[in-house]
């Protein structure tokens, strides 16, 4: 549990200093940096993840295994995850910011966890007790209240349709991501250190040669690159490929992709956490509340109740053995 919960809180360390970032020119004050700086910040973010892992992977020594692992079939369905959870789920996630605001988009792409557990039911047959699930949906009260305030009861100047339907191609994408990852993991040719090395580099590579071009944003990314904002992006990217380490080993745990998925989403309180501590942003009583809501949930959401209270008895959750 402690990885899937170490991956929500150094995601809300991502979430923060990436928003640092973006509120240092060149990313905003202009008409061009309205327009691309989400597509360009989100290609550059998994691009320094790419690197990022690159340099962890080659410091052990275990580039071949990579390579081994893109050969295989379960490299190339990790690939598919890259591209579902990279390109599709951020770009989703940045059109639906633009054209609904941030607050709606942050409400409706929290639900990919239920996405993600109905997802990891059909494909990996996990499945969570009605306990984790009433806890799973309280966490996600929380953040959806939290979304709400954020978007102060406006949304931004754009295509609600549009904004909708990015949102929604974030949630089955980010959804997606974790149980075809999962999926991919059980194959011992590919672990969950390969696995992230194939997501990052593919994700990376996806947004070079498809998205940026699709979105006409290459000329703005070029001009930012070499920028003060960008060395916060890098590091951004150092705290993401962290969250992501821990959050791909929650993963390949006995812990499964679905109760992972609802440990990460605690990133939303961790976020409010590292706010103070990094900008001073003092929240009100009713994101404190919320917090302690989003936290407790999902822990509970990803726990074993009667070993987290003590009980004795058999294990809810625990596959039957066969005679």
């Amino acid at each position: 549990m402690r990885y899937g919960l170490g991956s929500g809180a150094l995601w809300g360390l991502d979430t923060v200093v990436l928003g640092i970032a973006l509120s240092m020119s060149p990313y905003i004050g202009t008409a061009e940096a309205i327009a691309y700086a989400a597509i360009a910040s989100s290609f550059l973010h998994d691009a320094f993840c790419a690197v990022w892992m690159f340099v962890y992977m080659a410091v052990r020594g275990r580039l071949s295994d990579t390579l081994a692992a893109l050969k295989t079939r379960s490299g190339k369905v990790v690939m598919l995850g890259a591209l579902l959870g990279g390109p599709i789920g951020m770009t989703g996630y940045a059109v639906a910011i633009d054209n609904i605001g941030a607050g709606y988009t942050a409400i409706i792409s929290s639900f990919y966890p239920a996405v993600g557990t109905f997802l990891a039911f059909l494909i990996l047959k996990e499945r969570m007790s009605w306990k984790q699930m009433v806890a799973l949906v309280c966490a996600l009260g929380g953040i959806i209240v939290m979304g709400y305030l954020s978007a102060g009861g406006t949304s931004a100047e754009g295509n609600a349709v549009l904004g909708l339907i990015g949102a929604a191609a974030c949630c089955i994408g980010w959804g997606s991501e974790a149980v075809l990852c999962g999926w991919g993991m059980k194959d011992d040719a590919v672990d969950n250190e390969t696995a992230l090395h194939i997501r990052e580099t593919t994700s990376a590579l996806a947004y070079a040669v498809v998205v940026l071009p699709i979105f006409g944003a290459w000329a703005f990314t070029a001009h930012a690159f070499p920028s003060l904002a960008t060395g916060v992006v890098a590091l951004a990217g150092l705290a993401g490929t962290a969250s992501y380490l821990f959050y791909y080993k929650s993963i390949s745990s006995s812990l499964g992709a679905a109760k992972s998925m609802a440990l990460n989403i605690s990133y939303s309180a961790w976020a409010v956490v590292f706010g103070l501590v990094l900008q001073g942003t003092i929240p009100n009583a009713t994101s404190v509340v919320c917090c302690l809501v989003i936290l407790v949930g999902t822990v509970l959401a990803a726990s074993n109740w009667q070993e987290l209270f003590g009980k004795g008895g058999t294990d809810e959750n625990a596959t039957p053995k066969k005679a």
